[in-house]
């Protein structure tokens, strides 16, 4: 049971961010508290003694104060900062969270390069009404970072502890 609710909590909250920031240009609150929320229900269940959901919980905390920062000097969304900081309660520190931040990073990048291109192409002015582009083609709307954050998380979710822990079970049977 525990299994199934890491296979999907976690994938589905990412896919949600990025379809929610894609057509609103917002994550909603809700997404990162049921990250927080799941995460501290299942690290017990998986194993985890009190010291490494600790660690766990500092990773969080720790990308949530550098995000915050972001946030209050206008380099990004707070929808962003705060999925940014629940996913990395749920990669920890160690590799998955320095992939999914490289990730995200590289995600990001190309994303806004694209973004910025479609802006100036003669495509932006017949495309603007689209449910899925308007907001790619105004300049003053930013850029939906949620889309590469989501990404991000589940191309490095396999690498995650509680994935690793989910697999190991699933595979012992």
């Amino acid at each position: 049971m525990i299994e199934a609710v890491v296979l999907v909590v976690f994938p589905f909250c990412m896919v949600f961010a990025a379809a929610s920031d894609l057509l609103s240009m917002t994550i909603a609150n809700r997404i990162s508290a049921i990250l927080l929320a799941a995460f501290l229900l299942i690290a017990p269940w998986a194993g985890m003694g009190a010291a490494e959901i600790g660690w766990h919980l500092l990773a969080g905390a720790s990308v949530l104060a550098v995000t915050f920062g972001l946030f209050a000097l206008g380099g990004m969304g707070g929808g962003d900062a705060k999925l940014l900081s629940a996913t990395a309660l749920w990669m920890g520190f160690g590799m998955p969270l320095i992939a999914y931040l490289v990730t995200a990073s590289f995600l990001g990048g190309i994303l806004t390069l694209s973004i910025l291109a479609y802006r100036r192409s003669a495509l932006a002015v017949f495309t603007d009404r689209n449910i899925f582009l308007r907001n790619f083609s105004e300049g003053a709307k930013g850029v939906p970072y949620g889309i590469a954050l989501g990404l991000a998380g589940l191309v490095v979710f396999p690498e995650s502890p509680l994935m690793v822990w989910t697999v190991n079970r699933l595979i012992a049977g």
